[in-house]
């Protein structure tokens, strides 16, 4: 192995990560500084310390980051309305740009010379880790356990930990979730299991942060968000951090079975993957978002928006978060934003999310001319007749030279 010094290990503190942070000290022969960041997971991230201590690690981060997260990462490619493939709504794939971003932080702060991280050989998350990494630190040395051990499962990963007495709260005859899961404050997801079959339907019992449509209330709840230069700053009129906002709206779209999807998506390293999610929060940040551009955003500039957007959330899910075309993309649809202001009342019902109001001081929705009634001379409808024949000129001289048969 190539000498490596000091090592930042992206922790969680779960068997994976442990049984990874005394291999990189056995394989290495390097100290090991361990980072492990609260991102709304909605597990406790304290008890990691205690068990990287029981690993002899001297240098241990434990960092709460929900509200850069929000901030920083997830209003951003909101503004872009960001969804890939149709669908999925990125939760995983925005989470990653900000783990190595304070990943290469804390190796400049402990002069550490390599970085290491969990993600599998299979999985997109090792090109978003590895890609930003680079990125922001180009001479850094990366380290992908699941590239270099034969630990290739469950089993073998227990007999090390026994090995080695490592100390994780599994044991060998403990039932497992049959899914591997990623949360943080956007979402929630599901793959493996019984979801490894497309066709087959995910279990009742899988969903963790939602109740079933079915089973939601049978009285619609009405929620008015608050718009400032693209972001939600207030949830009913009560003004929030955008960490606030986000569990907010969780807790509020989960209530009423808001945000479940099941896709079949195409990972960047060329497979594809079944996958189920649960974003309830985001599910109603996206149509609020839309409706208040709807009447605050120019035409060309909304339409301009939309056809950039899947590149955007290619760029995203791939991992090029720190890449000079995303930072130029972002530049222009941040400019878009300046006068995204407003409310939107939004109507959940049973997973239904429904935009039932909109306004704003900087709307471009004009009555008088909008209007079925007596617009009292706002708008002159005889100027559409020129506008209609100049349009249709170009197919009136291809049908007169017979190329519109039909």
């Amino acid at each position: 192995m190539s000498a490596v010094k000091k090592v930042v290990l992206a922790y969680s503190g779960g068997l994976d990560t442990s049984v990874i942070a005394k291999w990189l000290q056995e394989t290495y022969q390097c100290e090991v500084v361990t980072f492990t960041a609260d991102i709304g997971q909605g597990e406790e991230v304290e008890p990691a310390r205690a068990k990287a201590k029981a690993l002899g690690i001297k240098e241990i981060y434990i960092d709460d980051l929900r509200e850069e997260f929000v901030r920083d990462f997830v209003f951003p490619m909101f503004r872009a309305n960001t969804i890939y493939e149709g669908e999925y709504l990125l939760g995983t794939s925005i989470a990653r740009p900000l783990i190595t971003k304070r990943m290469i932080e804390i190796a400049n702060e402990t002069g550490a010379d390599a970085v290491a991280h969990g993600a599998t050989g299979k999985g997109n998350d090792q090109v978003r880790f590895e890609l930003g990494a680079y990125a922001l630190k180009p001479g850094v040395k990366v380290i992908a356990p699941w590239r270099e051990w034969d630990l290739t499962s469950r089993e073998k990963l227990m007999d090390y930990c026994e090995q080695h007495q490592i100390p994780v709260d599994f044991a060998k005859n403990k039932k497992k979730s049959p899914y591997s899961m990623d949360a943080n404050l956007l979402h929630i997801s599901y793959e493996g299991g019984i979801l490894e079959d497309p066709w087959a339907e995910a279990e009742a019992d899988m969903w963790r942060w939602s109740v079933a449509p079915e089973q939601a209330p049978d009285k619609p709840t009405y929620v008015e968000l608050t718009f400032e230069k693209g972001d939600i700053v207030a949830v009913d009129g009560e003004r929030m951090s955008p960490a606030t906002v986000l569990a907010t709206l969780n807790k509020i779209g989960g209530a009423n079975g808001v945000g479940r999807l099941d896709i079949v998506e195409n990972r960047y390293v060329g497979m594809k993957s079944r996958g189920c999610y649960e974003t309830p929060g985001g599910t109603i940040m996206l149509k609020a978002h839309r409706a208040i551009e709807s009447i605050t955003l120019d035409r060309e500039v909304a339409h301009l928006k939309d056809s950039l957007m899947p590149k955007y959330a290619e760029m995203i899910y791939n991992g090029y978060w720190w890449s000079p075309e995303r930072k130029m993309l972002q530049t222009a649809i941040d400019q878009s934003q300046q006068v995204v202001n407003g409310d939107v009342r939004i109507k959940l019902y049973k997973g239904y999310v429904e935009v039932v109001g909109r306004r704003s001081a900087d709307s471009l929705f004009d009555e008088k001319i909008a209007t079925f009634e007596d617009d009292a001379g706002a708008y002159n409808q005889k100027d559409a007749e020129g506008f209609i024949k100049l349009n249709a000129l170009r197919m009136r001289i291809a049908a007169n030279k017979g190329r519109n048969n039909f």
